[in-house]
């Protein structure tokens, strides 16, 4: 929860984190005044520094030190008084022209965006693939091979291609089985599991158990784990102490899915998650800027960056949206049909 401050409260509590992410030290109520011309005593800014540690937004180190931001200080700071920041205008430019330059292959575009945020954080970064929100059904084939064998090929939206052998209690033309397959596309494209599971009314047998593996298909594809994960940087945080643990978290696939699945939203932008809130021990220590990129209700990955508590907020959230919508467009222009909205 974070409580109401009043205008100066805001502007100490800006000021104590801008301090200490650039610094690394506490911040004393003699150096805001002398250094920030704030027209007010050093007693008046100690008893405000007192408000803000017993509201949690602020700590010591010890009695005679200055203040440092807490978590919640941090968490204050990112959701209200951070601002708009941007990238520079010639670095968007050089970072556009990194990803023109590329080939237009996925997972080229996802190695480029990892690798470029990365390097604009100073952090690790990661950036999953983007999947399904939810699996449909394209159209299948059936292929007849040898006797009662045929070849069935499941195709998903999103490009997802499955093949399996099937036994059929007798042999059948290719005319058949083509004809069994047009009219199981007609019935299902565009598909999720509930709805194929809606329309198996009056199926033949044959189309009956043909549509019992689509649904099959669709189950595990629809539960499947995050799998393809991409990420840069480690080397940038396994070196500082306080955000060493976080590299076991971004290399430990089942935490990264958890901490994905309990933090992301149906809605666009940037979120930023400090100190693992409360949830993840690795991250303690550290914060993630990710969005979410791709097309809305579609087919959508994450881009992130992670890396101490104290970084600059400002400049990276601004990289990771930056880098969210170019590799919204590139997927909305080149994997996505039907041209639903890109999120951005």
């Amino acid at each position: 929860m974070l409580y109401d401050l009043t205008e100066r409260q805001e502007k100490l509590l800006e000021l104590v984190v801008r301090h200490y992410i650039e610094t690394g030290l506490p911040t004393g109520s003699k150096t805001l005044v002398e250094q920030f011309d704030l027209n007010v005593s050093s007693a008046t800014v100690r008893n405000d520094f007192a408000a803000l540690t017993e509201l949690g937004y602020l700590m010591q180190w010890h009695t005679s030190a200055g203040r440092v931001p807490t978590e919640q200080g941090f968490r204050y700071f990112v959701q209200k008084l951070l601002g708009d920041f941007h990238l520079p205008v010639d670095e968007q430019q050089m970072i556009r022209h990194q990803f023109h330059q590329a080939r237009l292959d996925l997972d080229q575009w996802m190695r480029l965006a990892a690798a470029i945020l990365a390097r604009t954080s100073l952090g690790a970064s990661f950036v999953t693939a983007p999947r399904p929100s939810t699996n449909r059904f394209k159209h299948i084939q059936l292929i007849a091979t040898q006797g009662r064998l045929v070849l069935m090929i499941v195709v998903l939206y999103g490009g997802e291609v499955k093949q399996q052998m099937l036994t059929l209690a007798e042999p059948l033309t290719q005319t058949q089985l083509s004809a069994t397959a047009d009219r199981l596309n007609t019935l299902l494209t565009n598909a999720t599991y509930e709805d194929v599971r809606s329309r198996m009314s009056h199926l033949d047998t044959l189309e009956h158990d043909i549509t019992v593996l689509i649904l099959e298909i669709l189950e595990r594809t629809d539960s499947r784990p995050i799998s393809d994960i991409y990420r840069d940087g480690l080397i940038n945080i396994v070196e500082d102490a306080r955000t060493r643990q976080a590299v076991r978290f971004l290399e430990e696939r089942t935490l990264l899915a958890s901490m994905l699945s309990e933090t992301q939203t149906e809605e666009p932008g940037v979120q930023v998650v400090i100190g693992g809130e409360g949830r993840w021990e690795e991250l303690k220590d550290c914060s993630i800027i990710l969005s979410r990129y791709g097309v809305a209700d579609a087919f959508s990955g994450t881009v992130a960056v992670i890396g101490p508590t104290r970084m600059p907020y400002g400049r990276n959230v601004a990289a990771v949206r930056y880098v969210a919508n170019l590799m919204s467009g590139f997927v909305y222009e080149y994997y996505v049909e039907d041209n639903p909205e890109p999120i951005v």
